[in-house]
């Protein structure tokens, strides 16, 4: 009985450093980066579309959209 635990805790330690210290080293595979957040006012593009929708609500004659 005191082999199998003992056989039951050298393959757990074996598991974890391998998940640990094997390929990969711990680290998450490569994947697509995700684009940081931002809140609307740091936003360019969204600052962008609301400058133009002002532009069109108010009949600004600079205004391509119509």
């Amino acid at each position: 009985m005191m082999y199998l635990l003992a056989l039951i805790a050298i393959v757990a330690i074996v598991v974890l450093c391998w998940k640990a210290f094997g390929p990969g080293g711990g680290t998450p595979a490569p994947g697509p980066t995700r684009k940081r957040v931002l809140g609307p006012d740091d936003d360019p593009e969204f600052l962008w579309r609301i400058s133009r929708q002002q532009k069109h609500r108010d009949g600004d004659p600079g205004s391509t959209e119509h």
